[in-house]
């Protein structure tokens, strides 16, 4: 059984940073790859950045040159640096894992969900 947790939320100011955290559990060496989605209220959930075992990344157009997705396979724990963050980027995030993943940033292609995290983004 694959466990996920995600912590780093909070409520930030627009300009601001904040440092979101999964934390995987899982028995055996499997790697996944991993991947943070989003879903702001009334909106549908939206894939954020990607990450796959040999470390190649995939952006949402919103976030790219703001955001980096990075991961420790070693300790099963994947990150997002989130940069001069903006109203927009206000929602719950969620960490999300799969074996066999064709769309990076597309929800449906991965098994495993955590519980997400929210971050708010005043202006």
């Amino acid at each position: 059984q694959v466990r996920l947790e995600e912590s780093g939320g909070g409520s930030v100011q627009a300009g601001g940073s904040l440092r979101l955290t999964c934390s995987g559990s899982w028995s055996g060496y499997t790697t996944y790859f991993m991947a943070w989605f989003r879903q702001a209220p009334g909106k549908e959930r939206e894939g954020v950045a990607a990450i796959a075992t040999d470390g190649t990344t995939t952006y949402t157009s919103s976030v790219k040159g703001r955001f980096i997705i990075s991961r420790d396979n070693a300790k099963k724990i994947l990150y997002l640096q989130m940069n001069r963050l903006n109203a927009e980027d206000t929602a719950m995030y969620y960490c999300a894992a799969g074996m066999y993943v064709a769309d990076h940033l597309r929800a449906l292609e991965y098994k495993y969900w955590g519980q997400g995290t929210q971050v708010t983004v005043s202006s």
